[in-house]
């Protein structure tokens, strides 16, 4: 019979399928998870220098917040947005309770950084989240499917021998067949694995990388709130 792969599959025992099958929907989900979290990932970079670009030209933040409503992929914007929406509430409340805050000590008005600091890192948390999301199937499939593909090769091999102990036969053409088509899956384990494994390390990195950008972002935004706090002390 000449070589051929899908001849091997088709040829395979129930369990040699279900074991190709099951690597297929790793590899279908794996493949569609990539190719969002490319796009993802591209926008969000592109919307973040975007963003960027107006937020340090913006004159106040106000206009910052109007900007910031055009960029919604980028992790940036939504860290300025949460921390701008906290530091509007802590003044209504401030303004409300006290009337006029000129006078109020500077130490008070300090306190209130911390509030704003925790809602700017509620929203990092969050959008390392979504960014995130799905990368673990990634790993999951490159540690998972090399072993789902040698459970069928080591499968497909004891039913090879068991052929051979029914025939009685040890002879190379009884053989090869079955140990050929056993070995399929654990090329198609490595198969679905290498993109996967591949793909987790460069989004990983990735993800690193615009974490260490929103952090200094979200450093550079309590800087410019603090020192204008200590301007009207």
């Amino acid at each position: 019979m000449q070589l051929s792969i899908s001849n091997m599959i088709m040829h395979a025992g129930p369990i040699g399928q279900m074991v190709m099958l099951t690597l297929l929907v790793f590899s279908l989900a794996s493949w569609s998870i990539i190719f969002m979290k490319t796009r993802m990932f591209k926008k969000a970079v592109r919307e973040t220098e975007n963003f960027l670009e107006s937020f340090w030209s913006s004159k106040t933040l106000n206009d910052a917040d109007a900007a910031a409503k055009n960029f919604h992929l980028s992790p940036e914007a939504a860290v300025f947005s949460a921390g701008f929406s906290e530091l509007q509430k802590i003044n209504k409340i401030r303004n409300r309770s006290e009337g006029d805050t000129s006078n109020e000590p500077l130490e008070m008005q300090l306190a209130t950084m911390d509030n704003l600091k925790r809602a700017i890192r509620k929203a990092e948390s969050q959008e390392l989240s979504h960014l995130g999301k799905s990368l673990s199937f990634l790993a999951t499939t490159g540690s998972a499917a090399p072993f789902i593909g040698l459970f069928g090769t080591v499968w497909g091999i004891m039913a090879s021998f068991h052929d051979i102990g029914m025939r009685g036969s040890a002879s190379l053409a009884v053989v090869a067949p079955g140990i050929s088509e056993a070995l399929v899956a654990t090329a198609a384990g490595l198969a679905v694995a290498i993109p996967a494994v591949i793909a987790y390390n460069y989004f990983a990195n990735q993800l690193n990388e615009i974490e260490n950008e929103m952090q200094n972002f979200s450093t550079d935004f309590l800087n410019l709130v603090e020192r204008d706090l200590l301007s009207r002390a």
